[in-house]
Formats: C-alpha cells, structure tokens, sequence
C-alpha cells in the first residue's frame, strides 16, 4: 500500500462515519411511541409524580396523585455570579437556568454581549427542568402532597447575590390542614454550579408521616437540525441526547430514542450514584448524599405527543416523622458546563460525563496534552500546532522511513510502467515482478501503511477533543472566532487541499495503481476540501500544520535521496 492508496482509506473512512452518524439521525430516530396502556398514559394530568410505598422505594416509576395539577403558580428569580435561574412555585421546581458565563455565540465587535446558554428551559420545543418532591405512603390518597406539583410560598419573587455575598438561601414552604409543614430551601453558592436542596419535614400534626424524597429530570428531545447536511455541520447534532447514571461504579447512558426499549431502559437501586440528563458542552444532574442507595429509574411522560417528555429519577429511602419531630432529605443539582478534571471533586463519576466515545483512550491524554501546552502559549490554536510539532517529533524516523519508501517508489514509477506493458492483463505475473522489482532496490511498497495506524486513531481522538472539549468552545484563533467550529472562510481546508497537491506531486501517484484509482486520487484535494469544510476548525488546523510540516518533511528527504542517486552515478 503506497501513501495515495492511505490518503484515499483515510477519506473513505471518515467520509462514511461521519455521514451515516448524519444519516442515523434522519432516518433512524424512531417517530414518537404510541400512548402506553399504563399508569403512564395518565401523565397529562399529573405528570411525573411516582408512588411511595412504605418500607422501600418504588419498584417502577409510575403516576399518580393528579391532585396539584392546578395549582396555583408563580415565577421567583435567583441571580448569582454564574447562574440566573426560575423557580416555579408549584412544587418548587427549577424551570429556567442561565449560565452567565457562557454565551452561546462567540463575542464580536458587532455583538460583544451575546445571550447565555440557556440549560432548563420550560417551552414546548426545548422542554428541560429539574424536579424534586415528597410522596406520602402514610397517607397514599391524600389530595394534599408536597409533591413536584404542590403549592408552595416564596417569602419574596426574587434573590440575587449581593457582592461579597458567599451563600444565598431561597425557602419555598408547604403546610397542609394536618399540620404538616415542608420547608423547600436551595442553597446557591458564589462561583459554583451545584445548587444544595434541602427538603426539611416538621410534623405538626398528632399522626406519623411516612414517604419518600424523590429527585427528577424531565427533559423534551431537542428539535433536529432539519437535514443530513445541517447535521454534519451541527456539533449539537452529532453529540450525545439523553440521560445518563452512574451505579457506583458503572456510567451508563440512553439516547431519547431508546427510552422506549423496555431492555436499555433503567430500574434498580445503587449506592453513590447520580443521574443526569447531557447535551453537548453541559449538563444537570441530581446528586444524592454520600452514602445512600436510592431507587432510579427512567420513564417517557405524554408519549405519543408532539413534544415527550422523558424522565430520569432518583427515590430516596423512607422517612419516617414523628409528630412534633422533624427530618431533613437532602441532595444536590448541578446545573453547569462539562469542566474536565473539576467534576469528580464534586462527584465521583461525574467526569465520566465529558464522552469522548470508543476515542476516550486516546482523546483524554491528547485532551491532557493540549491543555499542558495551552498552559504554555495562553492560546489553544497554539497549543494545537505545539501538539502537531510533537507527534511530528514522536513519529519522525517512522514517517522518514514512509517518505524514503515514496521517494524510492517514484525514481520507480518508469520501470514499474514498463513491467506493466510488458505483462498486460497477467497481473499475477506482473505483481511478482513488480515484488522482485521492490526487492532488489530495497523498496517497502508497505512502508505507507504504518503511519496511517496512527494517524486515523490520532484524527477520530482529536475530533472529539476539539468539539467535545469545553475549553475549546468559542477559543478564537488568528480570523477564527471558535475552534470547536467549521473555518468560517474556508481558509484551512483550502490550505490542505493544496498540501495534499503538493504530496501527490512528491508521490508516485499512479504507480501500481489502475485507472479507477488514480482518477480518485485527482479529486482527492477536492473531496478533503469539502469534507473539512464541515469539520472543527481547530481540526482542520491540525492537519494543515500537519500537513505543511509532513510536506516539508518529505521535500527534504526526497530531495536527499536524488542527491544521493547523484552521488552513486558520479
């Protein structure tokens, strides 16, 4: 295999991945399931509320209690140094959250202050909240639950953090006619993303209580792109949607479209875990105390909809509560961006959330690596072209060894032409002589093909370092605004296409090629030039460096080999 033929496995392949992960996400999301038979069907009335059942967490996540569902509601504000968030006073639930520091667009001179990403959301489209509440199994068909639906107080409509402000709590309160009172209160701390709850129980009345706390995230599929085109060029598109848990020990996760397989979905207790819900760049997830083995379990509400929702959720042991005496449940919500290397401080497992894919090998140490030269140059673009001079560096005497052999190959390329007019259509003749040719100018035809084994694994790892890698999004460099995006001119892809020129100048293009292959080989620059036209900038830098350097690289070593022809003829 000679380096066209490498040039041309390396374009097929990424060719083929990344249209069929374009074309799966067109044709192979099932339509909306149809409504379910179960308790589940009864979602629109109250959806998402789970049945307690004294002694044990619920066996499956199912619907009950609609009383609530009107209940009345209001909006209170929470503005921090991060996070601008809503919370909805029916049931206390976190219904908008804006991550202040976090544009979705890069600044420019036109538009220096653009809107932040915006994670819960409560439209129809982008339907995405945080829920939590208390199920009574003391008191199973009481219409009054300080469930998720549930009326609560707020003190006052908004909170912000006032500067030299570390902690700010917000209270929402439910009480019943029995006497039995729930005091909801988030805890927002300056500079952090996870939000603490504290679900406090006072039992007025002259009866025990008895239920569970349950934590939940409920959360619409995101609209598509609109086509297979849109969606090659869409980050968000081609990245992961949906829920995702860990056991413990164990991340799992499950696209929207699986949750209505009965085989991936989850149900089943585990200590030290989360759930979560991801999207490219950020994610929420519920955190439970150190410690404890919670209920999970994921489920669709309204299925057959326009909009489904779909549910992750966490139940909590039962608590018991005397009269006169009082129990806190507690837990945790971050609602933030994919930090690599911060989020196990706050979890164990939560970095597990940044998924690099099958690539996670080779993407987490290249992520390392980058981030150790950005500490260097203070500039991602920088620090990519730091990495490409590395394994430049690494590889040298393998991919000298690979341009000699071409070098070598293409002094051949007359002799080989007239192997091939003197065998005609025998090629098994030809081949033989063309491997006795090789052997006697100690020629590797091979040597091409060793390179390529790390070049493709290099390339896919890199791929989802740079659109996956939160510290690369919107990272500017030279006229771009975002490396984790396509060149807004075109410029690097261009650039490659003429390297790739250059390298089929320096190669023996059609030697031991037919005329099928070498044609392909023509269009090549072209077919690279569109195909990097849709791939992260910071990508197309990589393998533009890459390239100019392996050119120069091969210039100097061809241009060696006929001096050294010279030298032997003189």
């Amino acid at each position: 295999m000679n380096q066209t033929r490498n040039f041309l496995l390396f374009a097929l392949l990424a060719v083929a991945y990344f249209l069929f992960m374009a074309w799966e996400k067109d044709y192979l999301t099932p339509p909306p399931a149809p409504a379910a038979s179960s308790s589940v069907a009864n979602a629109a009335s109250a959806p998402g509320v789970p049945n307690a059942q004294p002694g044990s967490a619920p066996v499956a996540p199912t619907i009950s209690n609609a009383a609530g569902a009107n209940a009345p509601s209001s909006l209170v504000t929470v503005t921090t140094d991060v996070l601008r968030l809503t919370i909805d006073t029916r049931g206390g639930s976190l219904v908008q959250a804006q991550l202040l520091d976090y544009p979705v667009a890069p600044r420019t001179h036109k538009d220096p202050n653009p809107a932040p990403v915006t994670l819960f959301d409560n439209t129809n489209t982008h339907y995405f909240v945080a829920q939590n509440g208390l199920v009574s199994s003391s008191d199973p068909v009481a219409a009054d639950q300080p469930n998720h639906l549930a009326a609560f107080v707020a003190a006052q409509s908004s909170y912000t953090l006032a500067p030299g402000q570390n902690e700010l709590d917000v209270p929402l309160t439910w009480q019943d006619a029995k006497g039995l009172t729930v005091t909801k209160t988030y805890r927002f701390t300056r500079g952090s993303y996870v939000i603490a709850l504290d679900q406090k129980i006072a039992n007025g009345g002259s009866t025990a209580w008895q239920g569970n706390a349950y934590t939940q995230l409920l959360r619409t599929e995101p609209p598509h792109a609109g086509n297979w085109l849109k969606n090659i060029s869409n980050p968000e598109s081609r990245s992961f949607q949906g829920a995702a848990w860990y056991t413990g020990e164990k991340f799992e996760k499950l696209p929207f479209k699986d949750f209505s397989e009965s085989k991936d979905t989850l149900n089943g207790d585990f200590k030290n875990g989360w759930a979560a819900m991801l999207r490219l760049y950020f994610f929420a997830a519920w955190i439970p105390p150190a410690g404890e083995t919670l209920h999970y379990a994921t489920d669709t509400v309204n299925p057959g909809s326009a909009h489904p929702r779909y549910l992750i959720r966490a139940i909590g042991p039962t608590l018991s509560v005397a009269p006169g005496q009082s129990v806190d449940a507690k837990a945790r919500l971050y609602v933030g961006p994919n930090v690599q290397g911060k989020l196990d401080a706050i979890a164990p497992g939560l970095d597990l959330t940044i998924d690099y894919g099958m690539f996670k090998a080779i993407a987490v140490p290249m992520h390392g690596i980058l981030s150790f030269f950005h500490s260097l140059v203070k500039n991602w673009g920088l620090a990519i072209i730091l990495l490409v001079l590395a394994i430049k560096a690494a590889t040298w005497k393998l991919t000298a060894m690979q341009y000699r052999s071409s070098a070598k190959m293409r002094k051949l390329a007359p002799r080989v032409q007239a192997l091939k007019e003197r065998y005609g259509d025998d090629k098994v003749k030809l081949q033989q002589a063309q491997m006795e040719l090789y052997k006697k100018e100690k020629v590797n035809p091979m040597a091409g093909c060793f390179p390529v084994l790390i070049t493709l694994p290099v390339f896919y790892g890199l791929f989802y370092v740079l659109e996956y890698s939160l510290e690369l999004r919107h990272a500017p460099f030279l006229w771009m605004p975002d490396l984790s995006a396509p060149d807004p001119y075109y410029i690097l892809p261009i650039i490659y296409a003429l390297v790739m020129l250059g390298t089929q100048w320096l190669n023996p293009a059609t030697v031991g090629m037919d005329p099928t292959q070498a044609k392909m080989m023509k269009v090549m620059p072209l077919l690279f030039t569109v195909m990097f036209a849709f791939f992260p900038a910071g990508l197309c830098l990589y393998y533009a460096v890459n390239g100019l350097v392996g050119l120069g690289q091969q210039w100097w070593i061809t241009h060696h080999v006929d001096r050294e022809e010279a030298a032997t003829k003189a």
